[in-house]
């Protein structure tokens, strides 16, 4: 379902200065990054992948992240999943901190926290659509019966119901990523991360698949944040920020990226960094 027209908080852009994406000024945020610092060493040179950004994120949110390749937009979504590590800063998610897990505390953050769509549908060639979808349920523990229930649902949602029993191989493309989108929602996850979820369609199966992913969102109050060249998929999320050179900006109204004000004219609590790198803007809000 198109979500234009909805309308959404204020977002602050900066570095180093918070910002907020979602409804409800008051709302506890679902995701709080502070000061999130990435880079990679290649070779005697050091990548600033992230440059000590902050921001919320509350539930219900349908965030967007777009960007040349190699921004650090996938970075950025792998750090939030408990994919990535990262060299400085606070990740917490539904009141957890991420930042010092153990590999076993991640998978188990994961596993309870996140559902995961990627560029690549990722499904076992040897299941049907139905056991793809049900398996990650059945493995931590949901009872088979309830487990098929529950991804004949959700297959449902994403108009697959004379499609359950095919194996990959008997899906479209377009099939295919969709039978990946109600796998990540089997768990009843906190957030979805979707990565270029429309990356690899044609426009038609890219714009359906885009419609159930944002439609199954809101029927079951999923928040969801999208990493995506695509401005269609975009233009669906109710917050649109863009990701350069390790910094936040935000997509105005006119298509262009504005920047301005500084961390003293952030209007919300909890504001971290450095005042004197800020760069704070307004979202787009569709």
């Amino acid at each position: 379902m198109n979500e234009t027209g909805n309308s959404a908080g204020p977002a602050e852009i900066s570095y180093g200065v918070m910002q907020t994406a979602g409804t409800g000024v008051n709302a506890q945020p679902l995701v709080r990054v502070r000061s999130l610092v990435k880079t990679f060493v290649s070779g005697t040179e050091i990548l600033h992948i992230l440059r000590g950004i902050s921001f919320n994120i509350k539930t219900g949110s349908t965030v967007a992240v777009s960007g040349q390749s190699g921004s650090g937009k996938t970075t950025l979504l792998n750090i939030i999943g408990g994919l990535d590590r990262f060299d400085s800063g606070i990740v917490e998610v539904a009141g957890q901190d991420i930042s010092n897990l153990s590999e076993s505390g991640l998978s188990a953050y994961r596993q309870r926290r996140i559902g995961f769509i990627f560029q690549f549908h990722y499904l076992l060639k040897d299941f049907t659509a139905m056991e793809n979808v049900m398996l990650p349920a059945y493995m931590t523990g949901m009872r088979k019966k309830d487990a098929m229930e529950k991804a004949r649902i959700l297959l449902g949602d994403m108009m697959l119901t004379r499609r359950l029993g095919h194996f990959p191989s008997q899906l479209s493309g377009g099939e295919r990523q969709r039978v990946a989108v109600a796998r990540a929602m089997v768990n009843d996850p906190d957030i979805i991360l979707a990565d270029e979820p429309t990356g690899n369609l044609d426009p038609r199966n890219s714009a359906v698949v885009a419609e159930l992913l944002f439609a199954g969102a809101e029927k079951w109050g999923k928040t969801l944040v999208v990493v995506t060249h695509d401005e269609g998929v975009a233009g669906r999320a109710k917050i649109h920020y863009t990701l350069e050179n390790g910094l936040f900006g935000a997509i105005g109204s006119s298509g262009r990226v504005e920047s301005s004000g500084h961390a003293g004219s952030s209007g919300h609590a909890g504001s971290s960094g450095h005042a004197g790198s800020s760069k704070a803007g307004e979202g787009t809000r569709h």
